[in-house]
């Protein structure tokens, strides 16, 4: 007698909710996360209008502008979530986004232009490549020296924290290093920095596309191999919602519209004639966010459907267990952290390029709102469990609570003490979660 999968449905049992929850396979937390979301955006909302007798918050130029402040955190949180994984931490990560953006700073304004000539189409390509390499480089060594050296990971990066911050600081001899290149400046954001209306639209109808294709191969395959398939009901309400999400997103975007003096600059420099009522562009997707959605993509394919993101969950679900099964944990520490070190890099050049310009301060304190954008995110401490939505859900939890602080007057201090309250509640309740599951 052979066994036969179980394809039968789920169990219709429980309250409506219940039922609903277990036939969409939507995860709670993920929920719990989007409801505090909201919370935070509509809270600071009105607490803004009953302040100052206008809000600010919910407009579509708030929400633009959050939405590229994230895209540096969220960058480095997708690489926080294999490093907390694999049950270590990485303090060093807003230095080495200083010291990388440093180098491609030097790189682009001090040195390039003196053999390629000022302008060359090349100096912005080149300069992103030496961030990138050294950011990879300073991952590898920092694993290296945690894997093969037996260095704790708190008190190599501790020390990593530290020692990048100074040597950005002597590289530019304390100075900022300014202007970037023009070309290298457009992935930072701004007018200039997005994609338009047009773009926008594609961006968003090809998210659609993308969404019902993963919606039909994901059942065909669940068919092929008998596995339990969801109700045809719930197939679609989760591609609709998908859809609903992007289109929605593309609409937002659209309908932030440049400045009226970038404008002016714009149809004067074009000769263009602006009408009676107005000339009116839309910024659409800025470039920070398409390259945070792009990363977030690529972060979640290499977590779960690559032999790689199976070895980071077998390795922080039991480390020892891992290691007698084969995997090279020492190897795999190394790969994790110079991809850490690469994904900081490149957040140097989102950071350092909507900024304008390159100083040995940027990135500081970065490193405690990656660690906290990914806890909140679901990352547990203890190991094995993590996920890359969550993570770029977490900093844009973090963004917005810093954002909205400052919004309705918070100062630093009290912006610091929020922020610290909040990591250690997420902690708590990750504790509470994992006690419940067991």
């Amino acid at each position: 007698m052979t066994d036969t999968p179980d394809t039968k449905a789920p169990p219709s049992g429980g309250n409506p909710f219940t039922r609903f929850m277990r036939a969409t396979e939507l995860d709670s937390r993920l929920l719990g996360m989007v409801a505090a979301l909201a919370m935070i955006w509509v809270g600071f909302h009105f607490v803004g209008y009953f302040k100052s007798g206008f809000a600010a918050f919910l407009t579509p130029r708030n929400l633009w502008n959050l939405s590229v402040q994230t895209s540096s955190i969220g960058i480095m949180a997708t690489g926080m979530v294999l490093v907390i994984v694999t049950r270590h931490i990485d303090l060093s990560v807003g230095s080495l986004l200083g010291f990388c953006a440093i180098v491609m700073g030097v790189v682009q304004v001090n040195i390039l232009p003196q053999y390629l000539g000022l302008g060359h189409p090349l100096i912005w390509i080149i300069a992103i490549c030496c961030g990138l390499i050294v950011g990879a480089m300073v991952g590898a060594f920092h694993g290296w020296l945690i894997a093969y050296r037996g260095i704790p990971a708190f008190i190599v990066t501790l020390g990593g924290l530290l020692v990048w911050r100074g040597a950005a600081f002597l590289v530019a001899r304390g100075e900022t290093i300014s202007p970037v290149d023009q070309t290298f400046s457009l992935l930072g954001g701004g007018p200039y920095g997005a994609v338009g209306a047009a773009g926008s639209w594609i961006v968003g109808l090809l998210a659609c596309a993308v969404i019902i294709a993963l919606a039909i191969t994901g059942r065909a395959k669940r068919a092929r191999h008998g596995f339990q398939q969801r109700p045809m009901w719930a197939e679609v309400f989760m591609a609709g919602l998908g859809c609903s999400v992007a289109i929605g997103a593309t609409l937002l975007v659209n309908a932030y519209y440049w400045p009226k003096g970038i404008v002016k600059r714009y149809a004067e420099a074009n000769d263009i004639v602006v009408p009676a009522e107005g000339l009116f562009i839309s910024h659409g997707f800025a470039i920070p966010v398409l390259i945070l959605l792009m990363v977030g993509i690529l972060m979640t394919i290499l977590m779960t459907r690559t032999r790689f993101g199976r070895y980071v969950f077998a390795i922080g679900g039991n480390p020892e267990a891992a290691k007698l099964a084969g995997i090279n944990t020492q190897w795999m520490t190394v790969k994790i952290f110079a991809l850490m070190g690469l994904l900081a890099g490149l957040s140097a050049v989102v950071a350092s390029a909507r900024l304008g310009s390159a100083t040995n301060a940027l990135g500081t304190l970065d490193e405690l709102y990656v660690i906290a954008a990914a806890v909140i995110g679901g990352t547990s401490l203890a190991g094995g469990v993590g996920t890359i939505y969550g993570a770029i859900l977490g900093a844009l939890v973090m963004q917005s609570l810093q954002t909205g602080m400052v919004l309705i007057g918070f100062d630093a201090a009290m912006q610091q003490i929020v922020v610290g309250s909040v990591l250690v509640l997420a902690v708590y309740v990750d504790n509470k979660y994992r006690g419940a599951s067991k």
